[in-house]
């Protein structure tokens, strides 16, 4: 008989190529400065190299423990207290992942059952809906303001009903760059108190913040820590995306959840480069303590070069993404614009239409990433100020 093909029921219904890979490949196609995607065009710093290197050659290149290499954890913990003044127990209470997705994966499929509620704030990050959805749950969408992406407590508290089994906040925000506040995060804590929601806190841009702001970590506030799962990545701050290492630091019970998802998801993840972070971070601590003020320069220099085109910059408080107003060329929808800017222009941002749900009407806003070398900007500016 042979096999008889199946009319296949997919889990994810809503989900195609990511935005990232279809305008990527746009500009591949027509040979576009890429200012979409989110990874730097510049090398990794050369201590991480050479630690690398020294790792595989010393024998490092199998199994590492599930929860990550203890050296690597311990220089976590020294990280979290030297940045947020709170240390985690190496062993309870971080676990080393495959990037900053699969910890997010993790956490959520720890705690969300079928029929669970999980609220999201809008714009926000692609991967976090299908993790829910793939766990039975439902994504609750609630909008930041559309002007500041600032959250809207009451709209927030509004949303909440028996079946809220998380909330999902990015802090700084991947696309606006907005920050949360100390009010917001005490509201956040007024707003959480006597329920049984968890947080997931993803906070990969935690040293890219700007103007002298404090980046207000979930780990500084006890009362949120307890029931939270702060999620951070590698590859953001040490210019490796590629790499795929980040961590998760949540207490003792929720990480021993988190483990179990982690165990049979990915069981353990590339251990030279643990060793060679552990050795980073130990060794050369200025540059998760500069970074902020590295990516400052990055900002500053591409928000004055924009100044000459007729792109208006929205602020940006941290992370490395700048959102620009384009209503001063075009009216068309976001999507296609940044097709238009592609093909025609030769310059490739992303629409922000696809991190909402529900897209706030008449916003003509694109996300341009600013982690590039100088003369990448520049390739890029010069074909903007055409516009």
């Amino acid at each position: 008989m042979g096999f008889v093909a199946m009319q296949i029921e997919t889990k994810l219904p809503k989900v195609g190529t990511t935005i990232f890979t279809v305008m990527s490949q746009l500009a591949a196609q027509h040979g576009a400065v890429n200012l979409g995607q989110g990874f730097p065009d510049f090398p990794v710093p050369e201590r991480l190299l050479a630690s690398l290197t020294k790792a595989m050659r010393d024998g490092h290149n199998q199994y590492p423990m599930m929860t990550g290499i203890p050296a690597l954890r311990q220089a976590i913990a020294e990280k979290t207290t030297r940045c947020y003044g709170w240390a985690p127990d190496v062993d309870t209470e971080i676990t080393v992942t495959s990037g900053a997705t699969e910890a997010i994966f993790n956490a959520i499929h720890a705690v969300v059952r079928a029929g669970d509620e999980v609220i999201v704030l809008d714009p926000c990050y692609d991967c976090y809906e299908p993790a829910i959805e793939l766990a039975g749950a439902t994504a609750v969408h609630v909008a930041l303001d559309p002007a500041s992406f600032t959250p809207n407590w009451e709209a927030i508290r509004a949303a909440i009903t028996p079946r809220t089994r998380m909330l999902m906040i990015n802090s700084p925000n991947n696309p606006s760059g907005a920050m949360f506040s100390a009010a917001d995060m005490q509201a956040l804590i007024g707003l959480l108190d006597g329920t049984g929601i968890y947080l997931l806190s993803d906070e990969v841009y935690e040293h890219i913040v700007f103007d002298s702001a404090r980046h207000e970590s979930a780990l500084r506030y006890p009362q949120l820590r307890e029931r939270a799962f702060v999620i951070s990545s590698f590859g953001k701050t040490y210019h490796c995306t590629g790499w795929k290492l980040g961590y998760a630091i949540a207490p003792p019970a929720l990480s021993a959840e988190f483990r179990k998802v982690h165990q049979y998801n990915t069981f353990c993840s590339f251990a030279p480069a643990q060793y060679a972070f552990a050795d980073m971070i130990r060794e050369e601590p200025e540059h998760y303590l500069q970074l902020g003020a590295f990516y400052q320069g990055k900002r500053d220099a591409f928000r004055a070069k924009l100044a000459t085109t007729k792109l208006k910059p929205l602020p940006v408080p941290g992370g490395y993404f700048q959102l620009v107003d384009y209503s001063a060329i075009s009216d068309l929808p976001d999507l296609e614009f940044a097709r238009w800017l592609t093909t025609e222009h030769g310059v490739t941002g992303i629409p922000l239409s696809p991190f909402y749900a529900n897209p706030p009407r008449g916003q003509r806003l694109l996300r341009l990433c600013f982690a590039k070398n100088e003369a990448t900007v520049d390739a890029a500016i010069e074909r903007l100020v055409k516009l």
